[in-house]
């Protein structure tokens, strides 16, 4: 396989060092069952294999992007963070996505009257276009290599400021504190002239091998969140698990339109609520918790 993936002997080895540096020094490998499906996109080559512990798992360009075992982590933070956090969301658009993830949960909020999705291609522009149009903004992108570079910009983040309406608010997948701590406070800086509420979290997802969090990108992270402060009044960093990053971390970038309190969800859900939408991983508590980082991160994405 292409890019530093190999499903040589049965299993699948993803080398950080040949696919863009995403965790230098570091390898990861699962157990690979039966090749289920291997090729090449336009943007990207595709892997589906079923492996031993994981169930079902798609990986792009050599990276694991999900697996049927661990991908509800990090689908339901990455969409419920910005949901609930909004009082009423109508209109959602989400960049990315393609396994459906992100659509599943932002479906199960019965306030949603409409969802639009596009791929990383040039779909992105066009749909961003369309001003003041949406309530929450999702970007569920692959690592900042290839075809999703573009999406840890400061003009990708210009594009949808102006897509969303007044009190709008935007989530994306933040990288890893460990690595790209730098790049995510700038992102978080630029975010910030733009949004009066940019916030950060983080979270944990185990099969994600980009080590996307802030043990392995803590200069990304803190470069992201930099620009990001010059284009949104609120900007807001948060983490969770993810079993198969090496880190074990993963995090969340949220910016509002307008002030806000990220970190606290404008609706509880019961117990009884939690079942019904068939959540395993987010809470109201765990809600909260994302955004209690460690104090090197918090240092690390202080304004300067």
């Amino acid at each position: 396989m292409e890019q530093g993936g190999s499903t040589d002997d049965k299993q699948l080895h993803s080398d950080g060092e040949n696919m863009g540096g995403a965790w230098p020094g570091q390898a990861f490998s699962l157990q690979v069952n039966e090749v289920l499906f291997q090729g090449k996109s336009k943007y990207q080559d595709v892997l589906v294999f079923k492996s031993t512990s994981y169930g079902n798992v798609l990986v792009l360009d050599g990276i694991i992007q999900a697996t049927e075992r661990d991908e509800f982590s990090y689908q339901e933070m990455l969409a419920h963070l910005p949901m609930f956090a909004h009082p009423n969301p109508k209109r959602v658009l989400i960049i990315g996505g393609g396994d459906g993830g992100i659509l599943r949960e932002v479906l199960k909020h019965p306030e949603v009257e409409q969802v639009t999705m596009c791929e990383i291609d040039e779909m992105v522009v066009e749909v961003s276009k369309k001003w003041n149009e949406f309530d929450v903004i999702i970007t569920d992108s692959s690592d900042p290599v290839g075809p999703a570079e573009s999406l840890f910009g400061a003009s990708y983040y210009e594009l949808l400021r102006d897509a969303l309406r007044e009190g709008g608010i935007l989530s994306s997948q933040g990288e890893c504190p460990w690595l790209d701590l730098a790049l995510i406070r700038r992102v978080l800086s630029q975010a910030s002239s733009l949004f009066p509420v940019v916030r950060y979290a983080c979270g944990s997802v185990p099969t994600y091998t980009s080590g996307e969090s802030s043990w392995l990108h803590l200069e990304l992270i803190a470069h992201m969140v930099q620009f990001n402060r010059k284009l949104f009044r609120t900007v807001r960093y948060a983490q969770s698990a993810v079993s198969t990053y090496p880190s074990g971390t993963m995090g969340y970038l949220l910016c509002a339109k307008a002030d806000s309190d990220l970190s606290k969800p404008c609706r509880i859900l019961s117990d009884e609520q939690l079942d019904a939408w068939n959540l395993r991983f987010y809470n109201p508590q765990v809600h909260e918790a994302a955004f209690a980082l460690p104090q090197f991160v918090r240092k690390a994405l202080q304004e300067k």
